[in-house]
């Protein structure tokens, strides 16, 4: 395993980091399998895991933090806020109120005193950045938090982020998480060259794009829509629905892709964004001992200029072929208010 510099943190990190959002209710709800799949990912040399306190409704953390008992010092740990926990108000988003008390829990789940890298989930509208990036510097301070970064920003938030902590002098975000994958390529227009350019560390989610890029799915063989993935969100994997059938289209051909360097088609999916300049780790979210060995036995994989022209064909650079978050939205898409002028002022003359 190799090892990268996340950012300008000082923090060396493995090349694929260990993606732990199918740990619990949501995914594996076998406690000691789950452990043994964390260690292994650290005796194959993999070093930084991630999680995120929402992840199955914190399980995924008290996994984590099992797993993590008397080998606490070797790993880099990431975890994320942003997210409702539980029910009432105020227990979500990006306000210093909730960040106070959701790290606190985050702590207490996980069985550390401090998390290396704490992540804010998704953008909050509603809470001033500046206030955000004052909580997150000050947990710094009280060493809880060894360093900060953001999860699937715009570029324009990363950007305006970066100008408020230079304007108010508060420590800025070190790392991005975005989604990204052969069928997602869209953070390659902005959000990777705004990263390298403020010397931002990047660890991006989602490799097998929700599974396409597994195998599972090819054209021409019915989805099972009541089960897994595709039963809670079937709108993503329906085949007659025709942003899938692209999806499909491409895969048919990244197979041949994959035979003809002689890996197959998730090893090659997850070589390709380590390719990236821009990217430090990739993070790989196994369910299963099974589907760990076989995610790092494709880690030497090395893709040649040949084959990455080819993908470059089947997916230009910067297109997604989906939409790769669908937890979040931009506001301003949601409220007409924001797009639509009165009636009475619409004429342009």
């Amino acid at each position: 395993m190799r090892y990268r510099v996340l950012g300008g943190t000082g923090i060396e990190v493995s090349t694929y980091c260990l993606g732990t959002m199918m740990f619990g209710a949501v995914g594996n709800p076998d406690h000691d399998d789950c452990v043994r799949i964390i260690h292994t990912a650290l005796d194959e040399g993999v070093n930084f895991v991630d999680t995120a306190d929402m992840y199955s409704a914190g399980e995924s953390e008290e996994i984590v933090g099992k797993a993590l008992r008397g080998r606490r010092e070797d790993v880099v740990l990431a975890t994320k806020v942003h997210f409702q926990m539980g029910e009432g108000r105020n227990r979500s988003g990006n306000s210093r109120r909730w960040i106070v008390r959701a790290v606190e829990e985050s702590l207490k789940r996980l069985r550390t005193d401090w998390i290396d890298l704490y992540q804010v989930h998704r953008p909050d509208h509603t809470t001033d950045i500046e206030e955000t990036l004052g909580v997150l510097g000050d947990l710094v301070r009280e060493g809880k938090i060894r360093a900060f970064g953001c999860s699937t920003f715009p570029a324009e938030e990363i950007v305006a982020a970066h100008h408020v902590a230079e304007r108010r002098g508060l420590p800025r975000f070190r790392t991005e998480q975005p989604p990204y994958s052969i069928l997602a390529r869209g953070i390659e227009a902005s959000v990777l060259p705004v990263c390298r350019r403020y010397g931002m560390g990047v660890l991006t989610w989602s490799p097998l794009a929700s599974g396409f890029l597994t195998g599972r799915y090819r054209q021409g063989r019915p989805v099972d829509l009541s089960t897994g993935r595709a039963q809670l969100t079937p709108a993503r994997f329906d085949p007659a629905i025709p942003v899938n059938a692209a999806k499909l289209a491409a895969v048919e051909q990244l197979t041949e892709v994959a035979a003809g360097i002689g890996c197959t088609l998730p090893e090659l999916a997850v070589a390709f964004p380590v390719t990236h300049p821009a990217v430090t780790s990739v993070i790989i979210g196994p369910r299963t001992q099974e589907q760990l060995e076989h995610l790092l036995k494709g880690a030497s994989v090395v893709l040649d200029d040949t084959a990455l022209d080819r993908i470059d064909e089947i997916v230009p650079p910067g297109v997604d072929l989906y939409h790769p978050d669908g937890a979040w939205r931009p506001p301003a898409l949601d409220d007409t208010a924001g797009r639509r002028r009165a009636s009475a002022d619409r004429a342009a003359a």
